[in-house]
């Protein structure tokens, strides 16, 4: 008997220990037999201790705990039976009968039950309650995937979707977000408490459920009405955490919200405003339906950091969307309103969708009824490129006025830029310009409709398209100068190629559209057919024929179609070094206008002029002399020699005795200047013609 106390007293504290485990353990046991019915169960459990045992003990393990989303548990169970393999640090998530309803996380681990013959007697099963620690990791992850997805574009609608795709449904059964109108528009947001009658549009909406209810369509424009927990919470700017009750009282200020919550089954709200530095940008409300627990305080905090995330990400989009309205606007004012169109050149503008404020083009109406083409683009973004390209543009149009060469032009135009380029350097280091280089493409070109002729330079790899009468597209190859603002000293070269009467020039400042406008079987292809029809037809099928992924939604375009310039608005006379020619060419002058139908007024005016530029063709320039009458938008009288003196005009004083003849000719004309070219000079002069009488 004495050996054997010691065996008792081994036994008893054995049976001791389990008692203790199974009765005052924190830790939740459970012994299963091999038919999975539950033997024995630790009481001191703060989940056991409502629980009646007759509940418990002799049913089976899966009448016993509503096991969600993880229904194979007892089948992992059965395996353990089997194999004796131990099942370890499991979570499965269980739903309680408590009101309301939880769900909680267990950690359970699971291992078989021999007795000393090998025989299986059952399973023990450890269960730790981590729910809050699978609640903060579940957090943590929403968290990581908001950061990760939301604010990847400058598009506040566009943020808030990647907001309600990242919580539902992780973290929410519905999400909604509302922002404030202005803010969508670029204005700033307004200071909290937000005032009652500020309209929010819903931007974004989703639901776990395939048709679910809602009180507003996205994209709905409306006022809260007051007071609800979205206006309070917009109010002080505290999120609220409200459970949703049928006899709510603010259910009666919004009945449409409350419908809508009624229907989605809806018992719990999370409503968060979206701020910055104390002034509302809009509110994120989320709900859980049905099964699925109650946000709690630590839902709150969450959502917290996600709204200040998201309203951050708002915020950058409307900084970018008042920028670009800013830019778009000065684009819009420095651009030209309707293209500069001449009987022997119509044109129209095409400024793709999104076009970027660095693109611009132009048409600028030169002497003897010409036009000058131009399409360019800055690189950058935003303000900067928009006053850059307006800079760009002014320089142009003030060196066209001098009427030279396209190659000239694009020379002096580098000078300019790169004189631009130094002052942005200079600028202080901090100043966001001073990073940025300054560098553009541009190709300028004149189309002369009296020798059927088009020149043209480029800086950049920019080059026109020519689609001819019978449908040959053709890609003139100028040889590419320098981009501007680069600082290379390559010089510029002109090309010059025939554009006959019925062909097309498109002009683009994308080399990657020009390539793809040249290879696909589009509309220049069919040129021909739009013949007789509006060249905006013409543009809008280009519009089209353009794939959404060629991603050329900054492209600036002319397209212009050559017209024939009919012979009888044209009269060119030669004539001699004889003062006699003075009065030959007023007469025949004065012939041509009355056949033109053009008033007295205009046919003296125009007598003076060719009798005073005759006159000092003759006395300062060389042979051979012409004498050129043009009938277009204005009325052109040009005078060619073979001098390359240039005339200047003079303020004559009284007692001189010439003089005067460029300064008369000047103050008839509403324009005068000389054009040179390797055969000599041409002083031109342009009136204007007189408007018709309103009758």
């Amino acid at each position: 008997m004495a050996h054997g106390e010691p065996g008792l007293r081994e036994d008893e504290r054995a049976a001791s220990m389990l008692e203790a485990l199974f009765t005052q353990s924190p830790v939740g046991l459970h012994l299963l037999d091999s038919d999975l019915r539950v033997v024995r169960v630790n009481i001191a459990t703060p989940v056991m201790r409502t629980v009646s045992l007759d509940r418990v003990v002799g049913h089976p393990i899966h009448e016993v705990y509503d096991v969600v989303e993880d229904e194979d548990i007892e089948a992992a169970l059965r395996d353990v039976l089997r194999t004796g393999i131990p099942v370890r640090q499991r979570i499965v998530r269980v739903r309680l009968p408590t009101d309301p309803p939880q769900v909680r996380h267990f950690e359970i681990t699971a291992l078989r039950l021999d007795n000393p013959r090998g025989a299986v007697l059952g399973v023990a099963v450890t269960a730790v309650d981590v729910t809050e620690r699978e609640h903060s990791r579940a957090r943590a992850h929403v968290l990581e995937a908001v950061r990760r997805s939301v604010g990847r574009t400058l598009d506040a609608v566009v943020t808030g979707e990647e907001l309600v795709a990242a919580l539902v449904p992780t973290f929410a059964d519905i999400a909604i977000v509302e922002v404030v109108d202005a803010v969508l528009r670029g204005d700033d947001p307004p200071v909290a408490p937000l005032p009652l009658d500020t309209p929010l549009m819903r931007t974004a909406f989703r639901s776990r459920d395939r048709h679910p209810p809602q009180a507003r369509p996205v994209g709905d424009i409306s006022r809260l009405p007051a007071p609800t927990p979205f206006t309070q919470a917009l109010a002080d700017l505290c999120p609220r955490v409200v459970p949703l009750r049928p006899d709510a009282a603010w259910f009666r200020v919004d009945p449409q919200r409350a419908e809508a919550i009624r229907l989605s089954r809806a018992h719990t709200l999370l409503t968060a405003p979206l701020t910055l530095r104390d002034t509302v940008v809009g509110l994120v409300s989320l709900y859980r339906t049905e099964q699925t627990p109650p946000f709690d305080d630590g839902d709150r905090e969450l959502a917290v950091e996600l709204a200040s995330h998201t309203a951050l990400c708002i915020d950058n989009a409307r900084r970018y969307t008042r920028e670009h309205t800013v830019a778009a606007t000065v684009q819009r004012q420095l651009l030209p309103r309707a293209p500069e169109s001449h009987a022997p050149l119509e044109t129209a503008y095409l400024s793709l969708t999104g076009a970027d404020p660095g693109a611009w083009y132009d048409t600028i109406a030169l002497s003897g009824a010409r036009t000058a083409l131009v399409v360019g683009s800055v690189s950058g973004q935003g303000l900067n490129a928009a006053t850059t390209m307006g800079q760009l543009r002014t320089v142009i149009r003030s060196l066209a006025a001098f009427d030279i060469p396209p190659d000239e032009l694009l020379a002096r135009l580098q000078d300019a830029t790169a004189q631009l380029a130094a002052e942005r350097a200079n600028l202080p280091a901090g100043d966001p310009l001073h990073r940025d280089a300054l560098a553009a493409d541009c190709v300028y070109a004149i189309h002369d409709p009296l020798t059927g002729t088009c020149g043209m330079a480029c800086a950049g790899r920019l080059a026109p398209l020519v689609v001819l009468p019978d449908g040959t597209l053709r890609v003139p190859d100028p040889p590419s100068g320098p981009r501007l603002g680069t600082g290379e000293d390559a010089p510029f070269a002109s090309v010059e190629f025939d554009v006959p009467a019925g062909s097309v020039l498109v002009f683009t400042s994308d080399p990657l559209l020009t390539e793809y406008l040249a290879e696909c079987p589009g509309p220049l292809r069919q040129v021909p057919a739009y013949g007789d029809r509006s060249l905006r037809d013409l543009c809008d099928a280009l519009v089209y024929a353009i794939p959404p992924d060629l991603r050329v939604g900054d492209a600036a375009v002319i397209v212009s179609r050559v017209r024939s310039l009919p012979g009888d608005r044209i009269a060119v006379w030669p004539f001699t070094p004889h003062p006699s020619s003075v009065a030959e060419a007023r007469h025949r002058a004065r012939a041509q206008l009355k056949a033109w139908g053009l008033d007295d007024e205009t046919a003296f005016n125009t007598e003076i002029i060719v009798s005073e530029l005759v006159t000092n063709a003759i006395r300062y320039g060389d042979p051979p002399f012409q004498l050129r009458l043009i009938n277009d938008r204005t009325l052109t009288c040009e005078v060619r020699d073979g001098g390359a003196a240039a005339p200047h005009l003079r303020h004559a004083r009284t007692v001189d005795e010439g003089g005067r003849g460029l300064f008369i000719t000047a103050q008839l004309a509403h324009g005068w200047g000389t054009r040179y070219s390797p055969e000599g000079k041409t002083i031109w002069t342009e009136q204007s013609f007189p408007a018709p009488r309103s009758r």
